[in-house]
């Protein structure tokens, strides 16, 4: 089974930048698609990023065009570049993946440990 590690989460200001990654135990883009969701204290978990293995990417509304989703091949590493953060970007952070592109969270089928990211006013 696959092993996700998702690094990179902190304690951050609002308008700042954040990077996270995600490590997968194993190559694993060209079989799965890969994503990033949030949870919030007393939230549900919400989808954020998607990213599909052809390099097609979706994103939820309340990040588009302040979040890219990216991945690196060569190192089989995912990415999340988190810009202009607000305190409504706090959450921990998890990256998944999935057997088909989805924005839809019961779809991913492994998950990652989370990484904290908080946004302070």
């Amino acid at each position: 089974q696959v092993q996700l590690v998702e690094s990179g989460g902190g304690l951050v200001q609002t308008g700042d930048s954040l990077r996270l990654s995600c490590a997968p135990s194993e190559p694993t883009f060209s079989s799965y698609a890969m994503g990033w969701l949030r949870q919030a204290p007393g939230k549900e978990r919400e989808f954020v990023a998607a990213l599909d293995k052809i390099g097609g990417r979706a994103y939820a509304d309340a990040v588009k065009g302040r979040f890219t989703i990216s991945r690196v091949n060569a190192n089989n590493t995912l990415y999340l570049q988190m810009n202009n953060l607000k305190p409504a970007d706090t959450a921990v952070y998890y990256c998944a993946s999935s057997n088909f592109f989805t924005s839809t969270p019961k779809n991913f089928v492994h998950w990652g440990q989370g990484t904290q990211v908080t946004v302070s006013s």
